[in-house]
């Protein structure tokens, strides 16, 4: 019994061990299966520990491995030591967000698409299809080093990733895109603001590499620059434009540069709402104190001085709107000519209250009123001098007086040489003052004629 029982497990235990490595063979023949057919296809042996710890980094282990990075130096650029390596660029500009007059610049979200070659990520495909990437492998390899020009601040996009594509083709042509917002400066001119027209431009070049390391260019030349639907609020663009030039370093040499160049034209609607029609308003508003009774002093100051503190309002909100240029701009001449006429028609009842006064007062001593007349008695009340307690010249009498010549001979008189004299300037004065209630009936006709005159030419020149 004992010598069956030791036959029996002695025999099960031959079985196991035949079982079990052949098990391990067939394992080690699929583990050297696996290796060589990765090595063939890939180039190289994969960490299988790796891809059992964690599987969503094997796909980028077989890409570095298929475009053989770690083969590769790629600090240095494709080429390095032959010629330049060409570098196209196209633009498709996703909108404007901002124009600033105070800052001189402006705020604009674009696609940058970079096109070039790199043998170093050549691979073999049967399908000939290309592989895209994210910004994860951006950092391993060679891009262009583009910059934007006079740039005040840029970044790229990362809701809800960093908006970078890298697209890989077999026979090593690359496509790299990335969505950028940049700020850049645009040297303005506001001679004619705001019937202005001003030209930007966004320009990029390669920070690193002059024209003998990188050429930039325009891949499809001016359809490279495409743009979507546009519009601003105080902006019209007329056109978008692709142009390159050459710019020179001192210390480093020449460097390609490309300008997306861009034409505004301002809409004159807004301001004509906003400083035009309100300054107009102001100016003719100014004129109704000519129909006002001369002796209403109350009336006429109040409605000269709310001219004119109106229209330093409208000349405060401007000005704070606009940077502080050292020139005139074209809105500065209206206004403050504008000005000039609302101050003109305030000096106007100065200079016509004045002479009234002495009018009176001349009157006065000569006997024409009682000398029990108190005349700040008869303004107290409403700030006016009243037709039945002062005698004033009457109207028929003035103009014959200004017709007739003081210094003519009279009626009768012989005839022969006369010698005439000029008024001095004291006749002249008392001439005026005398008539000084004809000044308000010039300017009714004066004031609106010369701002009339004054408008033409404006709008004639600015327009």
């Amino acid at each position: 019994m004992k010598v069956d029982l030791l036959t029996c497990l002695t025999a099960a235990s031959l079985v196991a061990m035949a079982t079990g490595g052949g098990g391990s063979g067939r394992r080690r023949h699929k583990e050297v299966f696996l290796g060589e057919k990765s090595k063939f296809k890939f180039g190289g042996r994969i960490d299988y520990k790796l891809k059992r710890q964690d599987s969503t980094k094997t796909l980028l282990i077989k890409s570095e491995q298929l475009l053989r990075i770690e083969e590769h130096d790629f600090a240095m650029r494709p080429g390095f030591g032959g010629a330049a390596i060409p570098v196209g660029i196209d633009v498709q500009v996703e909108s404007i967000d901002s124009i600033s007059e105070v800052n001189m610049d402006f705020t604009m979200t674009l696609y940058l698409r970079h096109y070039w070659r790199d043998e170093r990520l050549a691979f073999p495909s049967r399908t000939n299809r290309s592989r895209t990437f994210d910004s994860r492998l951006v950092k391993k390899i060679w891009v262009p080093d583009v910059f934007f020009v006079h740039s005040k601040g840029s970044f790229i996009h990362d809701t809800t990733t960093e908006n970078i594509m890298l697209r890989v083709y077999p026979d090593g042509n690359i496509l790299y895109s990335v969505r950028v917002t940049v700020t850049s400066l645009c040297s303005m001119d506001f001679s004619s603001f705001p019937l202005d027209t001003q030209n930007c431009s966004l320009e990029l070049e390669s920070y690193a590499y002059n024209e003998n390391d990188l050429m930039l260019y325009w891949k499809s030349g001016n359809d490279s620059l495409r743009t979507d639907e546009i519009v601003l609020s105080q902006f019209f663009i007329e056109h978008f434009q692709a142009s390159s030039g050459l710019a020179f370093y001192s210390s480093t040499g020449w460097y390609n540069r490309l300008f997306i160049n861009f034409i505004l034209q301002r809409h004159i609607f807004f301001f004509m709402l906003q400083t035009y029609f309100p300054t107009m308003l102001m100016v003719v508003l100014s004129w109704v104190s000519f129909w006002i009774d001369r002796r209403a002093v109350p009336a006429r100051v109040s409605l000269g001085i709310t001219t004119v503190l109106t229209m330093s309002t409208i000349i405060t909100g401007v000005s704070s709107s606009m940077p502080q240029v050292s020139y005139v701009k074209a809105v500065d001449i209206y206004l403050w000519t504008s000005f000039l006429f609302v101050f003109l028609s305030v000096i106007e009842y100065a200079a016509v209250n004045y002479c009234t006064t002495l009018e009176e007062m001349r009157k006065m001593k000569r006997g024409k009123i009682p000398s029990t007349f108190n005349a700040s008695q008869a303004m107290a009340f409403d700030g006016c001098f009243h037709d039945n307690d002062v005698e004033l010249t009457p109207f028929s009498r003035t103009r014959q007086a200004l017709t007739s010549d003081p210094l003519a001979a009279p009626p009768g008189a012989p005839e022969g040489t006369r010698l005439r004299r000029q008024r001095s300037v004291r006749q002249n004065v008392d001439l005026f003052v005398s008539n000084s209630y004809l000044v308000d009936s010039y300017s009714r006709v004066a004031f609106p004629l010369s701002y009339l005159l004054f408008n033409t030419i404006y709008w004639s020149l600015y327009t």
